[in-house]
């Protein structure tokens, strides 16, 4: 009885394990995908945001409403096109307090800081709670779901500092 019950408890651990393994390249691949999310933000063009995000995309919106993804790369060019004639300036952090993936999916939660206006005088920063989720399609990282929350005004910029910046990908790595 012994025998095969330490057995099956080797069989748990080394298959929990392997299950919830996050590696470097996987996290490096990923980063790749969020570069282009800060470049959309930073040069008001939705070409990137249409790139990384799966025609399947889900989208939930301060808990509130949901999005397909038509939907929502249309209302990024609304956005951004609003942004430009207005001469508002995006500027988007993401840091992280979970990344798990494998081969094929990929979980990441955390708070980004959207800054409009940086260095000047009508600057005004804000933050919200994300969770992520990505898929491989043919070969590449695309976002299928993505929820957002403000928590009701309570995330904060202590809340961003807890969490692990973009490229700090040892605090996640269990390989």
């Amino acid at each position: 009885m012994f025998k095969y019950t330490s057995l099956s408890i080797l069989f748990c651990i080394v298959f929990s394990t392997n299950s919830h393994s996050q590696s470097e390249p996987h996290l490096k691949d990923i980063n790749k995908v969020w570069a282009k999310f800060y470049l959309a933000f930073e040069t008001l063009d939705s070409e990137p945001m249409a790139e990384i995000h799966s025609k399947k995309l889900i989208r939930i919106s301060g808990g509130k409403r949901i999005l397909d993804y038509k939907s929502y790369i249309t209302n990024y060019k609304a956005t951004f096109q609003n942004s430009k004639h207005n001469n508002v300036t995006n500027t988007i952090a993401l840091r992280f307090f979970e990344r798990i993936n494998n081969d094929s999916t990929a979980s990441e939660r955390g708070i980004y800081k959207l800054t409009r206006n940086k260095g000047q005088n009508n600057e005004k920063s804000y933050y919200v709670k994300f969770h992520v989720l990505f898929i491989k399609e043919e070969g590449a990282w695309k976002i299928l779901m993505d929820y957002d929350s403000t928590e009701g005004d309570t995330i904060g910029e202590t809340d961003f500092l807890k969490a692990y910046a973009i490229d700090d990908l040892k605090a996640f790595i269990t390989e």
